[in-house]
């Protein structure tokens, strides 16, 4: 679970919630047409720009972003390693029956494993990469759509609420309620755009490059098995892509392990 998500939408919706009811009445807030035009209309609007599959594929990926990744890059870095030892001192072939949890390296390591070329398995590996990321520059535009057009809804529902309430100044019963749709809907658009669907394509979008980055370590990682390179230099090389900080502590573990 994403804690930082989590914290964000919670303390977010507290601070929001606090404050209305520190001014007042938090009930004036709840609006049932104005959740209607607001959240309604931009659902609407979502289908009428992207096609269903591309809707209920970005809620599927929306759901990676509640979770955490499985393995590390460090995780990866070892067991890359470890094939290479094992490549190096038995032979490539041995690593056909080798347990690989990830998709993209045991794909790699199939291919090395079948004699492909080295151009071949480079052409294969970042095909697959560009294909992911456009797959989740999709689910990224679905929400940056959503949070484009939340707001709008929002004034919509505000123009209807002041039509509705210039249609009823002779009555002054009909003025409060048409006056509170016209002004939540503004409220719950922006809500919604600046909380939830924009902060969500953004972590999306950093996902994907942290996915971009551990998948392109994984081909310098295949491609070095292949070539026969020495596993500690196979190491330090696929620390490159790293942050300093995460190369310190696998420096650690190594001098602790030497010791």
């Amino acid at each position: 679970m994403d804690i930082s998500l989590i914290l964000g939408l919670l303390l977010g919706i507290l601070l929001i919630g606090g404050g209305i009811a520190m001014g007042g009445d938090i009930k004036a807030f709840i609006n049932l047409p104005s959740v209607m035009i607001t959240f309604g209309g931009t659902l609407a609007a979502t289908f009428v720009m992207f096609p269903l599959k591309t809707v209920i594929g970005a809620v599927k990926l929306a759901q990676v972003v509640l979770r955490e990744p499985k393995t590390s890059p460090l995780e990866v870095i070892e067991k890359i390693v470890s094939l290479a030892q094992k490549a190096r001192k038995e032979s490539i072939l041995a690593l056909e029956n080798e347990p690989i949890e990830d998709p993209f390296l045991q794909k790699g390591i199939r291919l090395v494993v079948d004699g492909a070329e080295p151009e071949f398995i480079r052409t294969i590996l970042e095909t697959e990469i560009d294909m992911m990321l456009e797959r989740h520059k999709s689910g990224q535009k679905v929400f940056k759509g959503m949070g484009t057009f939340a707001p709008a809804f929002g004034m919509i529902g505000t123009l209807i609420g002041l039509v509705q309430m210039l249609r009823s100044l002779e009555d002054p019963k009909r003025i409060g309620p048409a006056m509170a749709v016209a002004l939540i809907t503004t409220f719950y658009g922006a809500v919604a755009a600046n909380l939830i669907f924009l902060p969500i394509a953004s972590k999306l979008e950093e996902r994907s490059k942290r996915e971009m980055i551990l998948r392109e370590m994984m081909l310098e990682g295949v491609l070095s098995i292949l070539a026969g390179e020495n596993p500690r230099m196979i190491r330090e090389k696929l620390l490159s892509f790293l942050p300093p900080s995460m190369r310190l502590e696998t420096h650690g573990k190594q001098e602790k392990k030497g010791s």
